[in-house]
């Protein structure tokens, strides 16, 4: 088995065509010193794995035991479970892969604000009927946008930027580090 993690702008490509034609973050250019991975078939076919920025990474046989439950099929309970006790932002919680996986920056903000939880607020905080409404919600939206294309197609994903304004009341919103990452979310409606 191999694990691939692409990044923010890593790229799959299979016998020098690109899987996905444009990402949001990547230049789409095929720089030879970007290809960090690539690997021959016998029937002469190839897989390469283009990595300008060097987020991504590849591994064979990964330890699959170090994941948490895939977030496409999360279930209440698996979710309480990985937030129960913690005191750790309710975001970076989400984003580590081991407690749930396959969550990403972009698609937790999303989530996050779909559900109108705050990012920062502890993990450990969230009722029963909250911990209800975002396993519903990280279900669904992962199953939404990877029909629309990924996370940068997100409702929220347009007003991420400096300045921007909530999609939904308006309100300006705020850009804070949580977990390391750059987040955004609406001070009015995400408590």
């Amino acid at each position: 088995m191999l694990g691939l993690r692409f990044g923010m702008t890593g790229r799959l490509v299979v016998d020098d065509r690109p899987v996905i034609e444009k990402l949001e973050y990547s230049s789409g250019r095929d720089v030879p010193e970007w290809r960090r991975f690539e690997v021959g078939f016998a029937n002469g076919g190839c897989l390469a794995v283009i990595d300008p920025r060097r987020l991504g990474g590849v591994e064979l046989d990964p330890d699959e035991t170090r994941l948490g439950p895939d977030a496409f099929s999360l279930a209440i309970g698996q979710l309480a479970a990985a937030l129960e006790g913690s005191r750790t932002a309710l975001k970076a919680r989400l984003l580590d892969q081991r407690r749930v996986a396959g969550l990403g920056n972009l698609l937790v903000d999303e989530i996050l604000w779909r559900t109108g939880l705050d990012p920062a607020r502890e993990a450990g905080s969230l009722g029963e009927s909250e911990q209800a409404r975002l396993a519903d919600g990280i279900k669904f939206a992962v199953a939404e946008l990877a029909q629309r294309g990924g996370s940068h197609t997100g409702d929220l994903h347009l007003a991420r930027v400096r300045g921007g304004s909530c999609p939904r009341d308006g309100e300006l919103l705020d850009r804070r580090t949580i977990g390391g990452r750059t987040t955004y979310s609406c001070p009015q409606h995400q408590k």
